[in-house]
């Protein structure tokens, strides 16, 4: 096999191999954060499995504290379930940011997984 051969396979090879590790790096290892996010959501999947809910409990936090916590969830959720990881965000016409309502301690975000 000539040396252009074996630069190519290797090249290749190599690429193969890095996939799994870029994976690793990005979702932690199935699907987890590789850090710690501030707060814990739970997600409920709604009649039409593209529509989601999330709460997080969060006390008097606005929506920048919370937002890259809730922003994991629907994307580890959409991206496992549909393929892709854009979420189309309830918007509150007043902020032009997520709406949300409040119950208790609890912020509750509603989105729709939106696969292209």
């Amino acid at each position: 096999m000539s040396l252009n051969r074996w630069i190519i396979l290797g090249s290749i090879l190599l690429m193969v191999a890095g996939c799994g590790s870029v994976r690793e790096r990005v979702f932690g290892g199935g699907g987890q954060s590789d850090r710690t996010l501030p707060y814990r959501t739970s997600l409920t999947k709604g009649g039409d499995r593209r529509d989601i809910t999330i709460r997080v409990r969060a006390g008097g936090v606005s929506v920048p504290d919370v937002r890259e916590s809730v922003r994991f969830a629907a994307t580890r959720y959409c991206l496992q379930t549909f393929g892709g990881s854009d979420t189309l965000w309830r918007i509150d016409p007043a902020t032009q940011d997520w709406a949300f309502t409040r119950d208790g301690q609890d912020m509750i975000f509603q989105g729709r997984c939106v696969a292209r």
